[in-house]
């Protein structure tokens, strides 16, 4: 018997197993069609988190208006510039808020994060914020304690819907809600709002003497 007939005999009588055999080339050869004619995987248009274009540490910046005037600094341990927006993600920043009228001290103040967009109108002040501004003639000093502040520095204005408190001297208010126009001293709590409030003792007006000023008089007394 010629090995062609061994073999056909051989497949005959072992027809089950045959056929499984092809169906498995046949799945194979389906498969390899398929993976030949099918396009391209779609690109993944997940790119991770945005690079840093740069790092800097112990870094100090300033910003400034239109006019040339400071509007605001910072400093802070570090601080990355992602490519793309240009905007400026800051670890535990220090910064102060230029005040914009003689004689008023600026704003200094702290939080956990920061960021900034690249043309420096818009800063974010993540996590716990404290800010301060040192007293001035006849004003106390006053501080702000907040959290989540967004601030304008150009315009010197800043705004957060977390609970805000406010001191000023021995006077006291909080709320829930802010927005505060920091050169004009305006300070509006939205929600929630209660404080006490000191007045400002006003100075005693002088007293008009038909004798003459006060000392005047002690001193004729002095001389009898």
């Amino acid at each position: 018997m010629s090995p062609l007939a061994r073999l056909r005999d051989y497949l005959r009588d072992r027809k089950l197993a045959t056929g499984i055999v092809l169906l498995a080339l046949a799945a194979g050869a389906l498969q390899a069609v398929l993976w030949w004619i099918a396009p391209s995987p779609k690109a993944n248009d997940f790119v991770g988190p945005p690079r840093s274009g740069y790092t800097l540490t112990d870094f100090h910046m300033w910003s400034y208006d239109p006019q040339g005037r400071p509007s605001f600094s910072m400093r802070a341990p570090r601080l990355d510039r992602r490519e793309g927006d240009e905007s400026l993600y800051i670890i535990s920043p220090r910064f102060v808020l230029a005040s914009k009228n003689p004689g008023v001290p600026d704003w200094q103040g702290d939080s956990l994060y920061g960021w900034v967009n690249h043309t420096g109108t818009l800063l974010k002040l993540q996590g716990p914020v404290h800010m301060r501004r040192p007293a001035f003639g006849d004003t106390p000093e006053a501080t702000l304690d907040t959290a989540d502040v967004t601030a304008f520095p150009k315009e010197n204005r800043m705004e957060t819907e977390a609970p805000a408190q406010m001191t000023q001297g021995a006077s006291r208010m909080n709320g829930v809600g802010m927005r505060a126009e920091l050169d004009d001293n305006h300070l509006e709590l939205l929600h929630d709002v209660h404080g006490t409030f000191v007045p400002h003792p006003r100075p005693a007006s002088p007293r008009r003497d038909r004798a003459g000023p006060a000392h005047a008089a002690a001193g004729a007394g002095a001389q009898g």
